[in-house]
């Protein structure tokens, strides 16, 4: 179907790919906020400085 005119495919690529960006964002928010299982090092030492105050 050569009639159809680039701009309606523009429009919808857009819009899916915006809505895949909405859909996305908070999934790999979510992701990285409920997989920190590794502690990250600098709460270690605090926790060591905390030690003899306890």
């Amino acid at each position: 179907m050569p009639q159809l005119n680039p701009g309606p495919w523009f429009t919808t690529l857009l819009t899916l790919w915006l809505l895949l960006l909405l859909v996305l964002k908070p999934g790999l928010l979510m992701l990285t906020q409920s997989k920190p299982p590794t502690p990250p090092p600098n709460k270690q030492p605090s926790h060591h400085w905390n030690w003899p105050w306890l």
